[in-house]
């Protein structure tokens, strides 16, 4: 094996090493027993400039199961708090999530966080066994890759192991690892976690952390503590305005699973919507439906007030308001942007939005499948409005067609010219929750073929894969009887 390679580097350690270990906690992973491969994502491993040849061997198969001895780590867990379902938690932390440290890559050397989830206990484990069952860790590591291809900030994942190692849940199921990858894993809760134990000076480093490691050009800046927040802020709408334009829902958004740089993190009970319902909850724990999908835009700037709260040492109160007021015009532009891009409008107009509203109403209404309809939409035209039977209260959709084919008149594209377009906007494969059970039942007999080919399809999910025709329909009817919770 050519270590080099996979060499991690540990500058997280060099700024944050203190007697106390307010930050993290120095922890080794715990192996997980007769571990093999399940899938390697040699896609990443390619922009990480990581060897795909490292994955036939014995040495990164046993790394990425949590065995370290023949590596010069320091792995970590890190702390943090946070408000879950919009209660105060506390003190919450990497429970079973260990960084082993960081890749530096390309000629600016940006460094990515290498971490394995289902690692073992923490000293923030609580009264877990710190362990990832397979069926979970399918859906993190096809999920993150899904979102990635999709164009939307996220966490990423480099390889899943499968292994014999018993995991207790409702039944006894296996242990996996999967090895996640991101820019960083610093959350709104790392804040919160300094400033509700009432240690500015702590929240303070944290702060020049992630601005020297992620806006270096803003150090020597005497508003870069604003700056910070207004990125976040900025960042955090444009992403849930991408989960909302692509059907999306979190599922659990704690502020623990909220990034400082906006990416989306920690997949649970996640789901992409089937027929489309604003009041559509992914999540089965979630019995208020604080976190249904039409909440998502709201939820995450209640997030926002949380972490902009801890900025009170280090912004004034004019300039956290000002920050936060950025949030709903930010999401709407960003929102209404990506709604144009999907019914192939080449610029926004004022009057566009009713034009959406109008036509999300009809697909509520009729419960018309989401992400169908807007493939489906990409062929329309005057000649072609064959989509028309999607819809049983087909008055109400002729009458909105009226009004769009009105509105692309006013275009300068053809009509080969806006369905091109929209066919790289409109995904023809997004995961549904059948579509990761398939691969988790195949799994779970330890076929992994599944999994391989909703990887290919997630990667490129706007081309055509003639092999994979069956998941570009709505869900069979079996589908509604699959349940995902907190556990998910």
């Amino acid at each position: 094996m050519n270590k080099k390679s996979l060499q991690l580097k540990h500058h997280f350690y060099d700024h944050f090493v203190d007697a106390e270990s307010k930050f993290f906690s120095s922890v080794m992973p715990q192996k997980i027993e007769l571990s093999t491969w399940v899938s390697c994502n040699l896609s990443l491993a390619s922009s990480l400039g990581i060897d795909h040849q490292l994955f036939n061997c014995d040495t990164t198969l046993n790394l990425m199961s949590g065995d370290v001895d023949e590596h010069s780590l320091k792995p970590i867990a890190l702390a943090y708090s946070g408000h879950q379902f919009g209660v105060w938690a506390g003190q919450l932390g990497d429970g079973r999530a260990i960084t082993l440290g960081e890749l530096a890559v390309g000629e600016n050397q940006q460094l990515w966080d290498i971490q394995l989830k289902g690692a073992g206990i923490t000293p923030y484990s609580r009264f877990g066994d710190g362990r990832a069952v397979l069926r979970s860790s399918i859906r993190e590591y096809l999920c993150s890759e899904a979102m990635h291809a999709l164009g939307i900030p996220t966490t990423r994942a480099l390889a899943l192991v499968a292994s014999n190692t018993p995991v207790h849940r409702e039944t006894v199921e296996s242990a996996a690892m999967v090895c996640r990858v991101a820019q960083s894993h610093i959350r709104f809760g790392s804040f919160e976690h300094f400033y509700y134990a009432n240690d500015p000076q702590s929240l303070k480093r944290l702060a020049d952390y992630v601005i020297a490691r992620h806006f270096p050009q803003w150090i020597e800046d005497s508003q870069r503590y604003l700056l910070l927040l207004k990125n976040c802020v900025t960042k955090t709408a444009k992403t849930i305005a991408q989960w909302q334009a692509v059907g999306f829902s979190h599922g659990v958004m704690n502020t623990d699973n909220m990034s400082i740089l906006g990416d989306t993190i920690d997949y649970g009970p996640f789901g992409f919507m089937d027929s489309y319902n604003p009041r559509f909850i992914c999540n089965h724990s979630d019995t208020e439906g604080r976190y249904s999908f039409k909440n998502q835009p709201s939820v995450g700037l209640w997030n926002l007030n949380a972490l902009a709260r801890c900025f009170s040492s280090l912004l004034t109160n004019d300039e956290l308001i000002d920050c936060l007021k950025q949030y709903e015009p930010e999401f709407l532009k960003q929102y209404y942007r990506l709604m144009a891009d999907k019914i192939g409008l080449e610029s926004l107009h004022a009057s566009d939005s009713k034009l959406i509203d109008q036509l999300l109403l009809v697909l509520e209404k009729d419960a018309v499948d989401y992400s169908v309809f807007f493939r489906r939409l990409c062929d329309f035209s005057a000649a072609n409005q064959s989509i028309g039977d999607l819809f049983t209260n087909s008055d109400e959709f002729l009458d909105w067609t009226e009004k769009y084919l009105q509105r692309l008149s006013q275009q300068s594209w053809s009509d080969t010219q806006r369905q091109q377009h929209m066919q790289r906007v409109n995904p023809k494969y997004i995961l549904r929750n059948y579509m990761a059970q398939i691969a988790i039942e195949a799994a779970e007999q330890g076929d992994y073929t599944e999994v391989e080919l909703l990887l290919k399809i997630l990667q490129s999910p706007f081309d055509d894969h003639p092999e994979a025709e069956q998941y570009a329909g709505p869900p069979p009817d079996w589908a509604t009887q699959i349940s995902v919770s907190c556990s998910s």
